[in-house]
Order: C-alpha cells, then sequence, then structure tokens
C-alpha cells in the first residue's frame, strides 16, 4: 500500500521538516522485529514467527491502511492516495518482511551470499519503494486531528528542523549511506554481526535507516526539487563505490568474513566460493540497480526540460 497526497493535505515544507522525525519513527518501529527476528524467535519452517515481530509489522500496516481510509473518505478513492503509492507500499512492506521474516532471514544467518541478499532487498529495493510511498504522514492521518496537530507542531521544533535539514541534504544523506555500508563491511564488524545478535540487528538497522534517508533526500527531497541532475551525480557515485566493495569481496583469494556453522556445504560451496558470489552480487546486482535509478532520473531530467525550454519549443 502507499501513500500519495500528502503533498496535497500536508504542506511540503512540514513534510520536508519532518523528515527526520518521520524516518526516526518508521525505524523505531520496525528495528525491534529486525532485533527480535535474530534472538528470540520462533521458527516455523524456516520463517522467523514472534510477536515481537508481527507486531510492530502489523502496526504499521494498520496505521497505514487506517490513514488511506480517512483520507479516501475525505478526498474520494484514489485521490488522497494514489493507487500507484499503494502499491509502492504494499511492495516495500512485503519486501521487509521477506528480508526479516522469510526463510531468507534464517539462511542468511548461515550463508554469507543470502546475507548479502537480505541486505540488497532492504537497501535497494524495500527502501525506494516505502519512499516513493510517503507512507508516513498518511499514518499520522490515522490519529485524530488533535494528535495529528500536535505531532505537525513538534516537528516545528527548531532542534528537529536543524537535525532534519541536515540529514535530508543529498550530501550528507549519500556519505552516511555509504558509511553504513563500508563499516558494516568492515571484517572486524561483520564478523561481530554474526557473533551477537545485538550487533547484528544494529546492522539491519543502519542499514534501513541510511538507505530510507538516501533515497527519500534523492526522490523527494531538495534535490528533487532543485535539480534531478544532483540525484543522478550522487546514485552514480553510489553505484561506484558499491561495485568497488562488491569487487573486492568477490575477487578475494582468502577469507574475509568467518561464519558460524556455515551452509555453505550444503549449496556445494566452499566458506570462501560463497564470500566471493556474495561479493559479486553487491558488485553487479546493487550497483546496476544504483545505476539504473541514475539512468532513469537522468531520461526524466533531460525530457522534462525547463519551463522556458518548453515553451519555446512549442512555439517554434
Amino acid at each position: 500500500m502507499a501513500a500519495e497526497v500528502l503533498m496535497r493535505v500536508v504542506p511540503a515544507t512540514c513534510e520536508a521538516r519532518s523528515l527526520g522525525l518521520l524516518v526516526a519513527v518508521q525505524c523505531m518501529v520496525l528495528a525491534p522485529a529486525v532485533a527480535f527476528a535474530h534472538g528470540a524467535h520462533q521458527e516455523t519452517g524456516g520463517w522467523s514467527v514472534s510477536g515481537t515481530i508481527v507486531i510492530p509489522f502489523g502496526v504499521v500496516l494498520l496505521l497505514y491502511s487506517a490513514g488511506v481510509a480517512r483520507l479516501w473518505r475525505h478526498a474520494g478513492v484514489g485521490r488522497g492516495v494514489a493507487w500507484w503509492q499503494l502499491a509502492c507500499f504494499a511492495t516495500g512492506w512485503a519486501l521487509l518482511v521477506a528480508a526479516l521474516v522469510s526463510p531468507l532471514h534464517e539462511l542468511g544467518e548461515r550463508l554469507f551470499t543470502a546475507h548479502m541478499i537480505e541486505h540488497e532487498v532492504l537497501m535497494v529495493a524495500a527502501a525506494p519503494a516505502l519512499v516513493l510511498s510517503r507512507p508516513l504522514g498518511v499514518m499520522l492521518w490515522a490519529f485524530s486531528r488533535a494528535v495529528r496537530r500536535h505531532l505537525g507542531g513538534a516537528v516545528r521544533w527548531a532542534f528537529l528542523r536543524m537535525i532534519g535539514r541536515g540529514l535530508t541534504e543529498p550530501a550528507s544523506a549519500t556519505i552516511l549511506h555509504g558509511l553504513a555500508i563500508w563499516v558494516w563491511h568492515m571484517p572486524v564488524l561483520f564478523n561481530a554481526a554474526l557473533a551477537s545478535e545485538p550487533v547484528h540487528w544494529l546492522q539491519h538497522f543502519s542499514f534501513l535507516a541510511s538507505a530510507l534517508l538516501f533515497w527519500w533526500a534523492l526522490l523527494n527531497g531538495r534535490a528533487r526539487r532543485k535539480s534531478r541532475g544532483a540525484s543522478v551525480f550522487y546514485l552514480f557515485f553510489t553505484s561506484m563505490h558499491c561495485g568497488l566493495l562488491g569487487a573486492i569481496v568477490a575477487l578475494s583469494k582468502n577469507q574475509i568474513f568467518l561464519g558460524n556453522d556455515s551452509a555453505a556445504p550444503q549449496w556445494n560451496l566452499t566458506a570462501l566460493q560463497d564470500q566471493q558470489l556474495g561479493g559479486l552480487i553487491m558488485w553487479v546486482g546493487a550497483s546496476v540497480f544504483y545505476l539504473a535509478a541514475a539512468l532513469i532520473l537522468a531520461a526524466l531530467w533531460i525530457g522534462s526540460g525547463s519551463p522556458a525550454q518548453k515553451k519555446s519549443a512549442s512555439a517554434s
């Protein structure tokens, strides 16, 4: 499901200022699910099933559904929230479930390749889908008018406005996202994440939070309002450094990441081959996705042109 007319119902400036708070709220809701998915959970056919997972994901879904229902009741079906945004939210939410609840999650604890796929699903699939849907503003409409008014006033606090501006700058969001990727792939931290449940969920939380900020800054933030050219540049840059990191892992002749009870032999792989395959997924898969997004935005940027250019073209 997905949300759109936040731009029509809530002022754009208010939405921009509230990004830091809204992203934090969503990630705070999702973080317990990530944490407990790695910890105390009950496995049912490879699925990580627990109230600590089902409840946060269910709360997000229920709040969003209630917000959509209220908006459509006031503005008409499809007018307060566009159907394509509804599809974006449904896709992003389902991808989060696939990454953190499905058998992929359990396998990712014992197979480096699956672990890498899990990371990429969070960062290059679920995050942009959720950002395009703008769910958090719609989720606010699940609450009464008085509650919405108080929340709207809170995001106008000078401190939150300063934090929001800093986090939503395209350059800072790109740097934070890049740091999250590179720092967590340092062998000492990556191996610590495999050995410790709290560190493991902190790793996933960092990936998801930084990816949400990165995609929002490029798709909905200042980069989009000023020029898509900036978004193209930052996506291209991210594609290059992710490709470099993936190449380092894929081409390594030594095992960098040490897993516990590796499932690689069950897939006819050695631990080193498993690591190299995971690196190849980042090298080709993730970098190509970022590059493809850059090319799509470049095409939109070139095709849109400036109003003056369109007017002169139509006059001629």
